[in-house]
Order: structure tokens, then sequence, then C-alpha cells
């Protein structure tokens, strides 16, 4: 979506997804056309390193440690580029946050570190900040996008984009108002800032596997963190600490981590599913109110479906991925397109080391791709604005969870006009008068 001289009205008109369709396989690679670029295909440029250009100051919102990877990031973009104040629920960490950019030796001044739930305006109204860095627990996102663009910020927002219907909605407007005031926006799907994903893109863009025919996407690992609640601890105060396992804060792991494979589908297929069912289910969890696993059945019209499934256990089968079928072909979406006898037609090549032999990585992560990308068309005066369409496949991941959790079938129709909304009204320390019950499939559905 990066473009140079974009027509905005033109921009808002067509949106993400409404020029995005998959190309036959006659209609370009018989033909005499270039190859697609990353230009035409609306694709972030493949960087060594962020340009030069005037100094840019930018906010933490969220000092954890995804917070504190994505300061690092930031800071390792390229030159001029330096974090100058702090936010987070918890002064302990900030203080953490602080002295580990101490060990950098670099300081980030003690005048502009917030803590609280209000701390975020008070950061955002500071104006020598040119970027804010959105990395708080997923049920904050919308209001902070909201906070960031009406201060005139550029903004890099870490995925998931919400946890409800109600969010996505309020991201969505922030992502066209951020358009009409020219604020750059960069989200944490980083597998679209990655050189071989582009690539493989590129390639079936251009027909390499024909016409896009089902799809699988999945993300199975063991238990990830959680916290036991201490004592002195009031009910927000346990919750904040262990926001990822309620579902509320942090939107259960279909979002927290699926949702990069979701994305990944949503992209390759240049839509969004019609509606979903599935299934899901708790047996391990020990705090909190999430599932263990899911089972998704997205449905993306004319025959095309894909499986989204992604588990949480320990010592089960594992593995995190995607994988396209085609009339023509197949590709897992990364660095491989086979033909249909599953012969390799076309792989990525990966870098070589100093010593000649081929890498099986990118030299710079994906992680510092996404700002050099956001710090490259601040200084460059290009434009790039990722808010839609993250919120749109957060979204989908709602739609998902949703299924599972009801056992329903939900349409995209009815998470576009739901008006859930997850969370207690008021924002604040001390008692939540709130039930956590792990959801039963076979209620009705709360959509």
């Amino acid at each position: 979506m990066e473009k140079k001289n974009i027509d905005r009205r033109k921009f808002l008109g067509t949106g993400v997804l409404a020029g995005a369709t998959v190309l036959g396989a006659n209609a370009l690679l018989n033909s005499c056309k270039a190859e697609p670029t990353n230009a035409s295909l609306g694709l972030p440029p493949i960087l060594k390193g962020a340009p030069k250009g005037r100094k840019l100051k930018a906010g933490l919102v969220g000092c954890g440690n995804r917070g504190t990877g994505a300061a690092i990031n930031f800071i390792s973009a390229g030159p001029d580029l330096e974090i100058a104040a702090a936010c987070d629920l918890f002064q302990d960490k900030i203080d953490a946050f602080r002295e580990r950019f101490k060990s950098f030796n670099l300081e980030v001044p003690e005048k502009n570190c917030f803590a609280g739930f209000d701390g975020y305006k008070k950061l955002m109204a500071l104006e020598e900040l040119d970027v804010v860095l959105l990395a708080t627990p997923p049920r904050f996102r919308p209001d902070h996008l909201l906070e960031a663009i009406q201060n005139k910020k550029h903004v890099f927002m870490e995925k998931p984009a919400g946890v409800d219907p109600v969010g996505i909605r309020s991201v969505l407007a922030s992502a066209k108002k951020a358009e009409a005031l020219g604020l750059n926006i960069v989200t944490g799907t980083q597998r679209r800032h990655q050189e071989d994903y582009i690539e493989t893109y590129k390639r079936v863009k251009a027909g390499a596997i024909g016409r896009l025919t089902a799809a699988k996407a999945f993300w199975n690992q063991e238990h990830v963190w959680f916290r036991t609640r201490e004592e002195g601890w009031d009910d927000m105060t346990y919750m904040m600490r262990n926001w990822n396992n309620f579902c509320w804060v942090g939107g259960d792991h279909i979002l927290d981590t699926h949702v990069h494979n979701i994305d990944v589908i949503n992209w390759f297929m240049g839509k969004t599913p019609l509606k979903a069912v599935g299934n899901g289910g708790r047996h391990r969890r020990v705090t909190g109110d999430q599932y263990d696993y899911f089972n998704i059945d997205f449905d993306y019209g004319n025959g095309v479906f894909s499986h989204s499934f992604c588990r949480q256990i320990d010592s089960c089968a594992n593995g995190t991925g995607e994988l396209i079928m085609g009339t023509e072909g197949y590709t897992n979406c990364v660095n491989t397109i086979w033909d249909l006898d599953g012969k390799i037609k076309w792989q990525f090549e990966y870098p070589k080391d100093e010593n000649g032999n081929a890498m099986s990585q990118l030299k710079i992560p994906a992680y510092v791709q996404e700002h050099m990308h956001l710090v490259y068309a601040i200084r460059k005066g290009t434009y790039v604005n990722q808010a839609e369409e993250t919120a749109l496949s957060t979204l989908t991941a709602i739609m998902g969870r949703t299924a599972a959790y009801t056992g329903q079938m939900v349409t995209w129709e009815e998470m576009m006009k739901s008006d859930m909304q997850l969370g207690p009204k008021e924002m604040k320390f001390g008692p939540v008068e709130m039930k956590f019950e792990v959801p039963v499939p076979g209620t009705p559905p709360n959509v």
C-alpha cells in the first residue's frame, strides 16, 4: 500500500482489499509485460537501512517485552532515531525499560515517563515526539491509535488491532483520519515486510500457481507465560499482570499469535472471508478464560476455504506456517512454489554468509524492516498506512474466535455490525465486577 504522490481521495475510495484480485497464470506469465514490482503491488521496499534525514523522536506506549523489543528495533532501523519518552500501567515496567536502554548508553528522560491508565495521553501530548510505538495489550490499541492520530503522530502499531468489533471499527476510522492527515502507520504484521514472503507473493500474483482454490494456516506451540495472583494485587492489577490469559485484554491466542497466519491468507487471497464455523476447547490452561486450541473453517466464497488452526499445549506436534493451493501448483507463502506433482517450480534464494554458504534466513530481521519502512516513508515523503489491512485481519480472527466460542456460523456482515465490546466500561485499578467464564459452544451467539 505504499505509494508516492498518491491521490488520497482515490486511495480512500478503492481501499486496501477492493483492488486486490488474483491474476490467472495466462494473464501475465504468457504476456510480454514486465514482472510486477513492489510499488505496483503496493508492497514496501526492501531496505538495508532507513535513509538519513531529520532526527525522529519516538515515544513507547507499553514497556513490556514486546514494547522493549519494538523500541530496540526502532533505534536499530537507521541513523538519528531516538526513544524520547515511555509509558506503562506500571512504574516497575518503565524502570526496567529505562535500565535496559541505559545498558546501551541511551537515556530516556524521567520527565517524559508516565505510569497509569492515562499515561499514554500525557506521552502523546509531548510536542517533541514524531512517532509513537503502540505495544500494550491489544484491548487498548483502538484508544491509543485514536489519541496518536489526534496528536498528529506517526505510528508503529503492534498486532492485533483490537479484541472486539467495536474496537476494530474505531481503528478503521482512525486509519482514515491518519490518511487524511498524511500520518504514516506501520503495523507489526512482519511477514508483509519480509523479503521472502514478498517475493513469493509477487509470483503468486503473477499467476505462478494459477487460480487460488484452498488454503490452510496454523500456529501450534507449547503453553505461553502466565502469572498466578500475588498477595496485594487487586482484580485489575492481577488481570493486567496476567493479561495474556484474559480474552477481554488479549483477545485469546487466535488473535495474539495466529492472526499472523490469518493475515497472510487474507493478503494472498486479496480479500477477507465471508463467514466462519469452527470449534475449540480448554483443557490445560490454569488461569484466565481462554481456549487451548481453535479449529476454524473460513469460507472465502466461490468454493474457496481456508482451514485455520492453532494450539498452545505442551508435548504436542508443533509448527507454524501457511499453505495455499492453486489450479497450477501450491506454495508455503514464504519461500517455495511447487507444481501439482510436488516438483519445485521456484525457490527464494537467501543471502550467503561470509563463507559463501546460503543462509536459512534474511540478514535483516523483519522486525527491523518494519521500522525501516516507517522511517523511509516519513523521510522520503512516501505514504504507508497498514492499519486497515491489520484491522480486517484481526476482525477475521475475531470472527473465527466467535464461531468457536459459540458453535455458530458467524458471518462477516455480522462482525462488521456487531456491538460486542469486551472488558469493563471504566479502566481503573481496584475490584472489577465481572465474571470471566470459559465460553461454552451451543450458547446463543453474542455477535
